[in-house]
């Protein structure tokens, strides 16, 4: 049996370099918590010498502006909190499904770059090219500019099924909520817990057996049917709000603005061009080898991407993809550019009218500070989760 070693004792001399980091990190904490302090301080005491106010108590004061697009009613007698509330939701609404839209394009353009088709490979290289070297800002103009003068007026909004497209946005139709929808969105949810607990067994029993189960189609089935049992529960409803052709404009159902959708569609395709390229890097990182040993095994070429080059690619791809998720997000900031009210839009408007700068300043930092770190931790755990495991 072999002994323990015995604890190393700690030692607070100056020669210990443990010792030594410690110091060295207690006086760089307290030199930055000094030179924080003298410029609150300073800023504070330039603001009153000045006269302007300071502080976080506008929050609480009648907004008196409203919001030309939110996802609950807002009125201007509200407070300031519940409008940046709105421009939070506002901005979480466009990162959250550009991303969904930019990982999807992108990782679809990634894998063309390997196409055997030579008109793919170069359909998608020069996807790439095009879109990744022209500006943000540009293409969000350029989507604008599309949207609100290339298609028809609200007067002749083509029309496709039960959906309206014109200078006014995107008209569908929108489910009129009530308990049959609370019960078919709490089926979904079912559905998503069903979805990991059978990916989760089919990952342990393709470790134990070798057979390989359906990682897609399954668990996308048992999303439908969590859904469609907790409509069956809540009644079945149908009722939906159908958009109608009013005299001025598409009345009713649900509608995406112009703004919403030139910024959706330029944040989803810039970022895409990008992870177009951390998906081609990756699988391009896999050795040959794997791609060969795929192709002994009879396997075909949608089983070798699926099931040998993109498991192991993905060690490569995450760190990468978690840096264009995050520009996503810091990049929805340029939606005050073509009047989408996000965060930085309704920051600028209470800026405007309180003259608090500092303070609406701090407030879209501390925005972006949170939504870039809850985004960087969800990442590194599934960084985690898909890293190689040394034995």
């Amino acid at each position: 049996m072999q002994a323990k070693k015995p604890p190393r004792k700690k030692s607070w001399s100056w020669r210990s370099r443990a010792f030594r980091g410690l110091v060295y990190q207690l006086v760089a904490v307290a030199a930055i918590a000094l030179v924080v302090w003298f410029l609150a301080s300073n800023t504070a005491y330039n603001m009153r010498v000045r006269g302007i106010q300071s502080g976080f108590d506008f929050l609480s004061q009648p907004a008196g502006f409203t919001i030309g697009e939110s996802l609950y009613p807002f009125d201007s007698t509200e407070s300031y909190v519940r409008a940046f509330g709105i421009g939070l939701s506002n901005t979480l609404r466009v990162a959250v499904a550009g991303i969904i839209f930019a990982t999807l394009i992108g990782t679809l353009v990634g894998i063309g770059r390997f196409s055997r088709n030579a008109l793919v490979r170069g359909l998608c290289a020069g996807y790439v090219e095009a879109f990744r070297n022209v500006p943000v800002l540009i293409q969000l103009l350029m989507w604008y500019l599309v949207l609100t003068e290339m298609l028809p007026s609200l007067q002749e909004a083509w029309k496709v099924g039960p959906f309206f497209l014109s200078k006014g946005g995107l008209n569908f139709p929108a489910p009129v909520w009530g308990p049959g929808e609370a019960w078919t969105l709490a089926g979904l949810g079912a559905g998503v817990v069903l979805m990991w607990l059978y990916r989760r067994w089919a990952r342990k029993r393709f470790e134990q057996t070798g057979r390989p189960l359906s990682m897609v189609w399954v668990p996308i089935g048992l999303l439908l049917v969590g859904g469609f049992a907790g409509w069956l529960a809540g009644g079945a409803s149908t009722v939906l709000d159908f958009p109608m052709k009013g005299e001025f404009a598409v009345e009713n159902g649900g509608a995406l603005t112009p703004e919403f959708l030139a910024l959706l569609m330029g944040l989803s395709l810039y970022t895409a061009s990008f992870i177009a390229e951390v998906v081609r890097s990756g699988i391009a990182a896999v050795p040959a080898g794997q791609g060969e040993a795929a192709a002994a095994l009879g396997l075909d070429r949608g089983m070798e991407l699926r099931l040998v080059m993109l498991p192991q690619a993905l060690r490569v791809i995450v760190p990468p993809l978690t840096n264009q998720y995050l520009n996503l997000t810091k990049n929805s900031s340029l939606a005050v550019a073509i009047g989408y009210p996000d965060v930085v839009s309704i920051a600028n408007t209470a800026m405007n009218q309180t003259g608090r700068a500092v303070e609406c300043i701090a407030i879209l930092m501390a925005v972006y500070l949170t939504l870039s770190l809850l985004t960087s931790g969800a990442m590194n755990w599934y960084n985690a989760r898909v890293a190689i495991k040394e034995r």
